[in-house]
């Protein structure tokens, strides 16, 4: 009977987690789909959450406003650049750490566990004085270089290698496979769900960039969609109905993301977890 109520108090905390989670995220698709004047007179009733006199106007005219096309792609091609990139050097990484020995191991482990704590506030400037000597500002590189290589992926993938049994890597060794085939040959088809889990974690990282993108890129040309929408509050007239429809098409990507890769990132996350 207790297992029972403890199961039931457990659905009714989850539901009303969800349900914090989904009605923002509901009002705002909803908020798009509405004239301008009926998303605030509607507010403090459940009318807000209601898709009523539904409307495409506001979609329109955001796309008329600022080239949203353009932006989505730029904020595609870039994080897509990092994260796939990323995958290759930060497994690698993680790969060496996990099951090579050489002298320093332990202590450049020790050195990207302490890396994780630094905010990326702190190096903001250094970073930029450093792309800016190598003549990058307004660049692809500035935006994708600085980003390849993540500490928390690298313990990551480090984290979850510890668990490859290494009879299975020196059975590969004495077939005659040297470190570099081993891995893309046995590690890489074994690692499926990690692999899709810091893709997942850098992709959403990274989508939501704004202070490094608005620092390094002076033009229009490499602009990302969070600059885009950021338009729309600084260049009058604000319209709340043009930002909601910005802001719904932005999270389309990121959920469409989480929901194709949503059971490898689940494997991911309860495989690679903190082991001594």
């Amino acid at each position: 009977m207790r297992d029972t109520r403890t199961k039931l108090l457990l659905y009714i905390l989850n539901l009303i987690m969800s349900l914090l989670f989904i009605i923002p995220l509901l009002w705002m698709v909803v908020s798009s789909l509405k004239p301008e004047n009926q998303i605030f007179s509607d507010l403090s009733s459940l009318k807000s959450l209601l898709p009523l006199n539904l409307t495409l106007d506001n979609y329109r005219s955001a796309f008329e406003r600022i080239p949203m096309i353009k932006y989505l792609f730029n904020s595609i091609f870039y994080v897509s650049v990092i994260c796939i990139s990323g995958l290759g050097v930060n497994s690698i990484c993680g790969y060496a750490l996990a099951k090579l020995r050489f002298r320093g191991n332990e202590f450049i482990l020790v050195c990207i566990i302490a890396l994780m704590i630094v905010p990326f506030e702190s190096i903001l400037m250094p970073l930029y004085l450093v792309v800016n000597a190598l003549h990058w500002v307004n660049t692809w590189f500035a935006l994708i270089v600085p980003f390849i290589a993540n500490c928390f992926s690298i313990f990551m993938f480090r984290q979850f290698f510890m668990d490859i049994p290494n009879e299975i890597l020196e059975s590969a060794s004495i077939d005659g496979s040297g470190p570099l085939k081993t891995f893309a040959s046995i590690v890489v088809p074994l690692s499926g769900p990690v692999f899709a889990t810091a893709f997942i974690l850098d992709f959403i990282s990274h989508w939501g960039d704004f202070m490094w993108p608005i620092l390094v890129t002076t033009g229009e040309s490499l602009r990302n969609i969070q600059l885009g929408i950021q338009t729309f509050f600084t260049l009058p007239p604000i319209y709340y109905g043009q930002i909601m429809a910005t802001l719904t098409f932005t999270t389309v990507p990121i959920i469409v993301l989480f929901l194709l890769l949503q059971k490898y990132y689940v494997q991911g996350i309860t495989s690679a977890g903190i082991k001594g």
